[in-house]
């Protein structure tokens, strides 16, 4: 009988590239959450009322279409540069390691754009400002979204990215309140958020382990470009993970979008409430929300680990995200609106970790962690090109806001469908 011919053993991975199974402490977590309040500050500050009041005064007379200009092409930016960052980063090999040099640049670039956003003056000024700030940040959201698969065990997945999805939330009403309260002009504002910026993230970068990658390991700079795309047919479970995140997505951004004017114009608050401004029930609805957000996301991230099912989760998160929009369109009061935010909040939180974890358990390589989560977020930054350009039509020429919130919630229940169509994932 002839012996068969011993196998060759397997090379073991370098730990950059490892699949974690160890838990991640509690200072690791509190180092990434803090990262990404500076980073979510830097978004939500100046998305909620820095560039609505900005584009106020340059052009009140056009402000709703070219607030949808702004934020547009400052998201298609992002959208661009956030895969295009993640590649990079999976490459680089220096003694740093492969996410810290990146988390530093986007940090310090993201918060010198700010300061420079906030001197800015024109239309065009405020256009290039912003898609500069969008760019810079992609490099430090690419990094910080890879940290988590390159760290955290997928038991754990859930628990973690519901600390993580806290300052998501909590950055909106940190953000809201440093720069209508605590600072009240816009340009000393855009300042602050972008001192902030830096100073939260730098724990993170200069303290965080961050194995190094041998050079031997690193993707082919030849494929580099093949890499950014990702096949539907190869990989179908990272394509239904992205149309899911996509479609719920673009329903809440399409839902947050025109706000602070639906507050002013639909709502009448500032006439329901004389002495206050819509910029005042705009951080009480945040405050709303982020109370929902933060008392279910930690608990649905812990839930869905435990159990081991996150598609029913997320499915549920969808259903529950679409059902506000239907009741703002039939009853645009402020008793409406408000009940609307903590239900709103609730499927939000859900979404926010257990979607996170589903996304991790779906990348298609380890060696290219962060360049496929950077594509995934483009159904972050996506609908935030694609709700401008259906809102602002909708809002100014077919039908107002009803016909608005009605489309938030079809689209929000699409995505709940669509990501049942998942099937490596419970």
């Amino acid at each position: 009988m002839r012996t068969p011919p011993a196998q060759e053993p397997r090379t073991p991975l370098p730990p950059a590239l490892a699949e974690p199974t160890r838990n991640v402490r509690a200072l690791w977590v509190a180092g990434i959450s803090l990262a990404n309040l500076g980073m979510w500050m830097a978004f939500f500050g100046p998305l909620q009322v820095l560039l609505p009041e900005q584009v106020g005064r340059v052009a009140p007379a056009d402000k709703e279409t070219v607030l949808a200009w702004v934020t547009g092409i400052g998201a298609a930016m992002a959208m661009i540069a956030t895969p295009l960052a993640g590649a990079l980063s999976d490459r680089t090999t220096g003694r740093l390691g492969r996410r810290r040099p990146w988390v530093l640049a986007g940090a310090a670039l993201g918060g010198a754009g700010l300061v420079l956003l906030g001197t800015q003056e024109s239309v065009p000024g405020i256009l290039v400002g912003w898609s500069f700030v969008q760019t810079a940040l992609s490099c430090l959201n690419a990094t910080l979204l890879a940290a988590v698969p390159d760290h955290v065990p997928r038991s754990q997945r859930g628990a973690v990215s519901g600390w993580i999805g806290i300052p998501q939330s909590a950055g909106v009403v940190a953000a809201v309140v440093l720069v209508t309260v605590v600072v009240t002009e816009i340009s000393p504002g855009y300042t602050l958020i972008g001192v902030l910026t830096l100073v939260c993230a730098l724990p993170f970068a200069l303290l965080s382990p961050d194995p190094p990658l041998p050079r031997e390991s690193r993707p082919p700079w030849r494929d580099f470009g093949r890499s950014l795309w990702v096949s539907p047919r190869r990989h179908p479970d990272f394509a239904w993970a992205f149309l899911t995140r996509f479609l719920i997505g673009t329903g809440n951004a399409m839902f947050v979008l025109y706000l602070l004017y639906f507050l002013r114009d639909e709502v009448g608050y500032e006439d329901l409430f004389p002495g206050s401004s819509a910029t005042d029930g705009l951080l009480t609805l945040i405050l709303v929300y982020t109370a929902a957000v933060v008392a279910t996301t930690v608990v649905a991230g812990v839930v869905s680990d435990r159990i081991g099912k996150r598609r029913g989760m997320v499915a549920f998160a969808g259903v529950v995200m679409g059902l506000p929009a239907f009741a703002v369109a039939l009853t645009p009061t402020w008793t409406a609106v408000v009940v609307c935010a903590v239900v709103l909040g609730v499927g939000f939180g859900v979404f926010l970790s257990v979607d996170n974890a589903l996304v991790t358990e779906v990348l298609p390589t380890a060696e290219g962690r962060a360049k496929d989560l950077g594509i995934v977020n483009i159904a972050s930054s996506g609908p935030q090109v694609i709700a401008p350009a259906l809102a602002g039509p909708i809002v100014v020429h077919l039908g107002g806001y009803p016909v608005l919130y009605t489309v938030c919630g079809l689209v929000s229940l699409l995505g709940a469908a669509a990501v049942w169509k998942i099937r490596g994932v419970r």
